[in-house]
């Protein structure tokens, strides 16, 4: 019936749509008028039609995979097991420990958890063969899958330094990767820093792939697990989406370089922190649901949300519980796990990961001619790059033409929230010697707030 239904409609044109918009709008210009111009140089129309695909791209995404994951900082083993096990009773189907020091006790951490049925992902801030042999060792025992988030290129990148130095550094990440057969993932990319720090969508890829470029050189086939992705979404809903997908495609692209069938790489997705506001703080819930759909349907492998009161609060029950049900609601109740690639076919979307990709790439190879990831981050040119990025972000912004409601739009002069800050929610400053200059995380709203907090 469907069949012969359409069959009973002529196909419109391009051309034809422009006419009748063109008339619709009764003499204004079409391309100053709907033709919307973003910060990552995409002209994005108001519709898109099949003619637009010069080619359409290919990504298998079965997103009805995803999993929920919980964060829990491990300062003690016994409280961070206890709290892993309530977690995993209320939902989560997938834990991240963030470790700080290789003195933290496995066995302990991972008391009365069902290793086979529940994911983990373990990022460490430490470089130690011995503790990574351990968890090698619980995983083939356990029959446990362990992401591990080893990252060098990433801590130099945020800290401007190396954990202890160049050469050291490379020795104990080479014997890490030789001793991780039994991991399903040993090194990381923590493209989320670049992201918070204000670089737009295009650059994000761009550095995520030459990053990950820099492993690939260095290890090559010594890789034989998989390459996790750690991704901060934005509130830009559609390219968020088109981000991760094109993220998977450029992956594909260059790992065909060095691998004849490349693994699939892991992706990691979590909200973003720079559109995150301390007033009208409700809001943060808004946003961050919409980030966590975006990274559903572009694909993400594992989605951990963000507290709505992360910026200022410790951890704390409530928050993490409101996090984690956000996400039980979209899988459960919302039906985010039931469809396979439902983007798959829009236009729009598709033609937003071709550009996306193709703008990334061509960065990517501009990246790798000029001497490498590593080479410009030691010369400042990819810190210099996204400053220059979120100073057009933050003059938008300033502006109003970024909108951060109850910040910027319809504030609520009445909230106080000087007795709340538990943690200090601006940037930090902490002069000290380092290597290079550091990436520097920073929130649009900081300024804002800060003047606002004076005056309370």
């Amino acid at each position: 019936m469907s069949k012969s239904l359409f069959n009973e409609f002529e196909p419109v044109s391009v051309k034809a749509w422009k006419q009748k918009i063109n008339t619709d709008l009764k003499g204004a210009d079409y391309n100053e008028t709907l033709i919307w111009h973003t910060l990552e140089g995409i002209d994005v129309k108001p519709f898109y039609h099949s003619e637009d695909l010069k080619e359409k791209p290919s990504t298998e995404i079965a997103i009805n995979s995803w999993s929920i994951c919980q964060t829990i900082y491990v300062s003690n083993a016994k409280s961070a097991n206890k709290k892993a096990i309530k977690t995993i009773e209320r939902g989560a189907e997938s834990l991240r420990f963030i470790i700080p020091k290789d003195t933290i006790e496995v066995t302990d951490l991972f008391t009365d958890i069902d290793l086979t049925k529940t994911t983990i992902h373990l990022t460490l801030e430490f470089l130690s063969l011995d503790f990574v042999k351990t968890l090698n060792k619980v995983a083939l025992h356990s029959n446990a899958t362990f992401l591990l988030e080893c990252d060098l290129i990433g801590n130099l990148a945020k800290s401007g330094n190396w954990y202890k130095n160049l050469k050291e550094d490379h020795e104990i990440l080479e014997a890490i990767v030789e001793n991780s057969t039994n991991l399903k993932s040993s090194l990381s990319v923590n493209a989320d820093l670049y992201q918070n720090a204000g670089a737009n969508s295009v650059q994000q890829l761009a550095y995520a792939l030459a990053h990950v470029n820099e492993y690939l050189n260095h290890f090559g086939k010594k890789i034989s697990n998989q390459i996790t992705f750690n991704i901060s979404i934005g509130s830009n809903y559609f390219f968020e989406i088109a981000k991760l997908r094109a993220l998977r495609l450029l992956w594909t692209t260059v790992a065909s370089e060095y691998f004849n069938n490349p693994q699939d790489c892991h992706i990691n997705a979590v909200p973003s922190k720079r559109n995150k506001t301390l007033y009208d703080y409700n809001t943060n819930m808004l946003r961050t649901t919409t980030e966590c759909m975006s990274a559903i349907l572009g694909g993400a492998n594992t989605v951990c949300n963000l507290a709505y009161d992360a910026i200022y609060h410790k951890e704390n029950e409530f928050g993490d519980r409101i996090a984690r049900n956000q996400l039980l609601i979209l899988k459960h109740e919302s039906y985010f796990d039931k469809v396979t690639n439902p983007t798959d076919g829009s236009y729009y979307i598709e033609e937003l990961t071709a550009q996306l990709a193709e703008k990334a790439l061509k960065l990517f190879k501009d990246i790798e001619a000029n001497g490498g990831f590593l080479k410009q981050l030691k010369d400042g040119t990819i810190q210099r790059k996204i400053k220059e990025s979120a100073a057009i972000e933050q003059d938008h912004f300033n502006r109003g033409d970024i909108t951060l409601l109850g910040t910027n739009k319809h504030p609520n002069a009445d909230d106080r929230m000087i007795d709340e800050l538990e943690l200090f929610p601006f940037v930090k400053t902490n002069p000290r010697k380092t290597l290079i200059e550091p990436i520097i995380e920073k929130r649009l709203a900081e300024t804002i707030e800060q003047e606002r907090l004076k005056t309370e």
